[in-house]
């Protein structure tokens, strides 16, 4: 008996450790932040103008919200798709033989550290999308505001490609989890009506699996949102207006990757220590919020068993 409690009373101390822990992450930045927000109100969260420089401090964030939204898009848009491919052909279509391999070969890109990809994106896969993709984009279609600019393959563009490449082990993953957690009579029943391969697919696995997917997605997103060694050596991190997003052949920066570049330069105390963490802040807020909608969707699907919803 004593055993008992002594082991139930280590695991409660050990999961509570999670909460305390984010806790007091969450209460050193709301903490911190405070003095930039209530210096600068609304117009640290709408302002473009970041000025560190002393009597003429401004700090507005605006310009890395949008960076790390745009970025985050252009990896879904990319990466979603083949990620799905993946799951679909590996659950719905490999032989055993060739189903494991590949699975495996999709999870190792997750064991690659966020450094490496950055390195291969900032001295091999820059000059790929800047003379392929960037430069007939801009040759043809340069008059469009948000594909003008030189292609210099540093820049927003370049760094959501790269997230796309980061999330599609996670989405894959998941997806392959949610698709095979699908009743077999569901397939069966369709198979029995005449259906072909594609249309169980399409409109029976995809459709019943559809709220685990869409965690998949979101789950992909907070992966992308809170990226930042890999983002930082490929976006150009500029600072102030020229930072905002308005063409993807421009450089640009997200929080993460304003954080990364300027917390160490910042004297504790300071307003612009402040301004640092109050974006720490408004990203921690983001990629909880993400994950946990995620969480949420999937285990939706993943608690179907037999095709009841526990």
């Amino acid at each position: 008996m004593a055993g008992d409690f002594a082991f139930k009373l280590a695991a409660a101390i050990l999961a509570a450790s999670a909460v305390v822990i984010l806790f007091l992450m969450g209460y050193t930045l709301l903490s911190s932040s405070v003095p930039v927000i209530r210096e600068f109100g609304l117009y640290f969260f709408t302002g473009t103008k970041w000025n560190s420089a002393a009597g003429h401090e401004i700090y507005g964030a605006l310009p890395y919200m949008l960076g790390t939204l745009v970025t985050s898009a252009i990896a879904l848009i990319i990466g979603v798709p083949i990620s799905f491919g993946i799951a679909i052909f590996l659950s719905e279509m490999s032989p055993r033989s060739v189903r494991i391999p590949i699975s495996n070969l999709v999870e190792l890109l997750a064991a690659v550290p966020s450094v490496i990809y950055g390195l291969w994106g900032f001295f091999v896969f820059r000059y790929f999308i800047a003379s392929y993709v960037e430069t007939p984009l801009s040759n043809y279609f340069g008059w469009v505001p948000i594909l003008s600019g030189p292609p210099i393959g540093v820049d927003v563009l370049t760094a959501g490609c790269i997230l796309s490449i980061m999330i599609i082990p996670t989405v894959s993953s998941v997806s392959r989890e949610v698709i095979s957690a699908v009743p077999n009579s569901i397939r069966e029943g369709a198979y029995s009506i005449g259906a072909t391969r594609w249309e169980v697919t399409r409109k029976w696995v995809i459709s019943y699996g559809r709220s685990g997917l869409f965690g998949a997605v979101i789950l992909g997103l907070g992966r992308a949102v809170g990226e930042t060694i890999a983002v930082s050596m490929v976006i150009g991190n500029t600072i102030g207006p020229l930072a905002l997003p308005t063409s993807l052949l421009k450089p640009g920066q997200t929080m993460s990757s304003l954080i990364l570049n300027l917390f160490f330069e910042a004297t504790p105390g300071t307003t612009e220590f402040s301004a640092i963490l109050g974006v720490g802040l408004f990203l921690m807020i983001l990629a909880l919020a993400i994950n946990m909608i995620a969480r949420l969707m999937v285990t939706r699907v993943l608690k179907i068993k037999g095709g009841v919803v526990e």
